[in-house]
């Protein structure tokens, strides 16, 4: 079962963000106790610069697809 392309530009940035809020309430020191590669938050860090894009290249993608088909 694969997942469509609008079900996943919605599904994979709201993963990311639960990702990021989960970390935020684990961590008791979150923004700063993250400088370690080990540490679950450090990896959640880059998501909110993650989503913009993602959803950059996915717009990129689809005016690609909408331009080459019509021409």
């Amino acid at each position: 079962m694969f997942l469509s392309l609008p079900t996943l530009t919605v599904l994979i940035p709201l993963v990311s963000l639960s990702g990021l809020l989960y970390s935020a309430s684990v961590e008791e020191n979150f923004p700063q106790g993250c400088t370690s590669t080990t540490s679950l938050c450090f990896y959640s860090l880059p998501l909110p610069i993650t989503i913009p894009v993602y959803v950059f290249f996915h717009l990129w993608t689809w005016m690609g697809i909408k331009l080459f088909r019509h021409s």
